[in-house]
């Protein structure tokens, strides 16, 4: 029997899972077994030494050593020459990632947290820069408590309105320690892509339509070494793996917008809501709407309002694709800067506006092509294009064929393509 990659829980906390964020002490006495991260860690090293395998490369664990572990990598020790302490930080990258790049970055910079922490994810420090890193971790426990002793302050104790607050900025903080880190590092050779990146290349493209073919063109492996590598490692398929890594993404739609949930099948990459629902309800072990009613009125992760009124405008540009829409109505209409409003698609939907617009008329052209008899410059226009030349533009960039094309293979392999595990299923064969 394959020996498959445990997976990591997906809460930070088994106490509470509406935590952003746990801490905890941890002792490693022998080398561990491989564990597939679903969840975002820091680990600073207390005392002892070995060897950290993190992606399929080697580092030393040695006092003074910081690790960053990124959702969907692969650590495992491999060796322990005398036992390891150290302290444990688990927290939602997304969230964190998010509130950086929608609150901390004024200027509109570009930045890429994830490959900045996939080039350096080890800090070995000393002096006054250790000290300071400790005393970010010590001050998480402080406002946490123990996850394993379930040693957590009162919801009465003064300040607890502000805690959340109080943990996003220093795990912050963690995270520019890393990030000066690496813009310390001079450019190294370009080094191989390990299979193991594959699961943190899917988990950064969810929403778009990824399949093996494209996969084997950017790993330069073989569809079948793939699925066959991501299969012998997670123990999921490729479908399966790529469900998984978006119930979190799910979560946060659920939280912070009234998309239905056919709107966040298309949104997320799932087939239906259906789909979706089945998904939810097996990794979450409630229905997504009941996971709506219960949660959305306590998430508002920090009292950020703004973060609502993102999504607010992401629903916006949904629901009314068919109209003359350009980025200085959204702009004005939602008071923000050409800038800020490709910066906040860029990060929630990981489209600028014209892509997103178009990518949400080209399925809505799908569905008519499919539903309907209409001509292709009758549904142009129906979806806002004011020739049919447009849309088939936009056809050929996110279908990769023409809508006349789309409309015949389509229905020549099923007569209702939303019953399919995946309706584009003949090309990733």
């Amino acid at each position: 029997m394959a020996k498959f990659v445990p997976t990591q829980s997906s809460y930070c906390s088994m106490q509470d899972e509406n935590k952003i964020c746990s801490f905890d002490i941890e002792v490693l006495t022998g080398p561990t077994e491989p564990l597939l991260h679903s969840m975002s860690r820091f680990w600073l090293i207390n005392s002892g030494e070995g060897t950290l395998r993190l992606n399929n490369r080697s580092y030393h664990i040695k006092p003074g050593a910081v690790f960053s572990v990124l959702p969907w990598q692969i650590s495992e020790i491999t060796e322990v020459v005398s036992p390891i302490q150290l302290f444990v930080v688990a927290y939602y990258f997304d969230t964190v990632n998010e509130i950086i790049k929608a609150f901390y970055n004024p200027g509109s910079r570009q930045l890429s947290i994830i490959q900045a922490l996939m080039k350096s994810p080890v800090l070995y420090l000393e002096g006054s820069q250790l000290e300071s890193v400790r005393t970010m971790f010590l001050s998480i426990k402080e406002e946490l408590g123990m996850e394993s002793t379930m040693d957590s302050p009162s919801s009465q104790s003064p300040g607890w309105e502000l805690r959340n607050l109080f943990i996003t900025n220093k795990l912050i903080e963690i995270l520019i320690c890393f990030m000066r880190a690496e813009k310390m590092v001079t450019a190294a050779l370009k080094q191989t892509i390990e299979p193991c990146e594959i699961f943190h290349y899917l988990y950064s493209h969810l929403n778009e339509k990824i399949t093996l073919a494209k996969l084997s063109k950017i790993f330069y492996m073989s569809e079948s070494s793939i699925s066959a590598y991501i299969t012998s490692t997670t123990g999921l398929s490729f479908f399966d793996l790529l469900n998984e890594m978006r119930i979190g993404k799910t979560i946060n739609f659920l939280l912070y917008t009234d998309f239905t949930l056919e709107e966040l099948a298309e949104i997320l990459g799932f087939v239906d809501s259906s789909h979706i629902s089945k998904v939810f309800l097996a990794r979450m072990g409630m229905k997504a709407n009941e996971f709506r009613n219960i949660y959305q009125n306590i998430g508002d992760l920090c009292r950020i309002k703004d973060r609502r009124d993102f999504y607010t405008m992401i629903s916006y540009i949904y629901r009314h694709y068919s109209e003359n829409l350009s980025p200085k109505l959204l702009c004005d209409r939602f008071r923000i800067s050409p800038t800020e409003l490709n910066q906040i698609l860029l990060y929630q939907v990981e489209m600028n506006f014209s892509d997103y617009l178009n990518f949400i008329r080209v399925n809505r052209a799908s569905e008519l092509l499919l539903e309907s008899t209409k001509s292709i410059m009758e549904i142009a226009i129906e979806v806002g294009y004011n020739t049919e030349k447009t849309l088939t533009r936009n056809f050929l960039k996110f279908r990769s064929m023409t809508p006349g094309k789309f409309r015949q293979s389509i229905r020549l392999q099923t007569t209702d393509w939303r019953e399919r595990k995946d309706p584009y299923a003949k090309e990733t064969t």
